[in-house]
Order: C-alpha cells, then structure tokens, then sequence
C-alpha cells in the first residue's frame, strides 16, 4: 500500500505540481469534445503505468491510455487483475489553476476494487483503502459514524450534468428535502473524500468512468458508507459504456433513505 502511494506523490511532484499554473502554449489539448488533457495527466500516466507494473506486472487501465485505445479498458473486464490509473483527476480545475485536482490510483481483482489511493497535492494529503481492511487519511484510520442527524440536515453533491434534463429536473427538485446539495467539485478524487472524511453525507453520480469512481468507491466503503448503484447493486468498475448512476453515503441506512428521497419518481 505504501508503495503505491510513494508512486503518485513522486509521479505527481515530476509532471504535475511543476506545470501547476505553469502550463505553456500548446500544453492543454482536447482529446474529445469538450474534454481537455493536458501533457501533464499524458507524462505522470506514464510514469505511473510503468512502474506500477513494475510492482505488481499486470496491465494497466489509464485515462489517457484509453482515449487513444478504448479497447485497453477491456482488461478489467476480461483480466484477473488490471491497475487503474487517473494521473490527473479534476484536469479543468488544474488547468484553471484551482487546486481541486487529485491523482488516483485503484487495483482490480476479478472485477473488484481491491485496493485503491487517492493523493490531493494540494493539501499533501493521501488516502487509502485495502477490501475488507478499512479505509486511512495519511496512516489515520477513518471509521463513519451512524447518521444521526435528520435528512433535511443531510448536505452533499449532486452531479447531474449527464443527467437527461427531465430526470435531472425530477432530481433537484426531490432534493429539496434534503439539506444543501452543491452540483461539485469537479473532481472525484476531492468529492469522494468529502464523504469518507465526515464532511458531507452524500453523493450522486451519472456518468461513472472507471478510473474516476474506483478510488473513492472503496474509500467510502471501507470507511463504513455504502457506494452502490440506483437499484442497489454493489459499484464493480468495468468498460466506459457500462451501467449509469451511483448513490454514495456515509451510512447504509442513510443511503436507503437517501434512494427512496433522491430517486422517486426517476
């Protein structure tokens, strides 16, 4: 575990965190409608997938990787093992220069997360999680308490930018019961954490791409939430494309209530 999140920090302090508001000309490039990638998440994917397999030589799912080959996501899938990789997670904010940007990294075991990590440069802050081991904040075990307070205190984040617009409506609009719900951080690897950590009770997604929900999926569960889809079946990464829609809460009770309030009439 320890060795993995020694990757991202170094990986992140040689490609990332010097191009930090630094990014020169012809640096930010757009690898798909209205999606960005800078050299920087290209360089520190690099950098990761190698010596990841170094560590443990099984393929290895990055971002980037499979906007050039789509057909590499496969492996989780058809593989008895694959690494994820996310080398900048939140890559609009760090182009922006805003310091909500994480880099990310998960092991997949049959389908399974088995191990995941999360590195915030910005705060030098580092999480992990281990299956059935439990969930730390830099070495600091992390363990969610029972909701105890009512729903309409129950604050979080609601994405619904891939939403259809009805159902997008529908869902702010059962919301309302709740406490306030901002629409995000524009990163899963700071939104995720949120939850993890006591600051937030929830979380709701649309779009799940592998490399970006793995990591914190497994952090909120190992810290005794639950992340599991609308219909209530445990989140497994797998191919872009796959099942849409994630319910995450501190609590698994809380996140019954939060299906029945949240999804009603969806």
């Amino acid at each position: 575990m320890e060795k993995v999140t020694e990757i991202l920090v170094e990986a992140s302090a040689e490609a990332v965190e010097p191009r930090f508001r630094a990014l020169a000309e012809g640096e930010v490039m757009e690898k798909a409608p209205g999606e960005v990638v800078t050299v920087a998440d290209r360089e520190a994917e690099q950098i990761i997938s190698r010596r990841l397999r170094e560590l443990l030589p099984v393929p290895v799912v990055g971002e980037e990787a499979v906007a050039a080959d789509p057909d590499l996501a496969l492996a989780l899938r058809d593989e008895p093992a694959a690494w994820l990789v996310d080398p900048v997670d939140g890559t609009r904010n760090f182009v922006a220069g805003h310091p909500a940007y994480a880099v990310m990294a998960s092991l997949v075991r049959h389908g399974e997360t088995v191990a995941s990590w999360i590195w915030q440069p910005a705060t030098r802050t580092a999480y992990t999680a281990e299956l059935g081991a439990g969930a730390w904040r830099d070495g600091e075990r992390l363990t969610l308490p029972p909701a105890t307070t009512p729903p309409e205190r129950w604050t979080g984040i609601l994405k619904t930018r891939y939403l259809p617009r009805p159902q997008a409506d529908r869902l702010l609009a059962n919301a309302a019961a709740l406490g306030p719900a901002e629409p995000g951080r524009g990163a899963a690897g700071i939104e995720y954490p949120l939850v993890a950590g006591g600051a937030h009770d929830f979380l709701l997604y649309w779009r799940t791409l592998p490399w970006d929900h793995a990591p914190g999926s497994l952090l909120v569960t190992e810290a005794g939430g639950r992340s599991a889809r609308f219909d209530g079946s445990p989140y497994r990464p797998g191919p872009p494309g796959g099942p849409h829609g994630l319910l995450v809460a501190g609590d698994p009770e809380q996140w019954e209530t939060l299906r029945g309030l949240l999804l009603a009439g969806l």
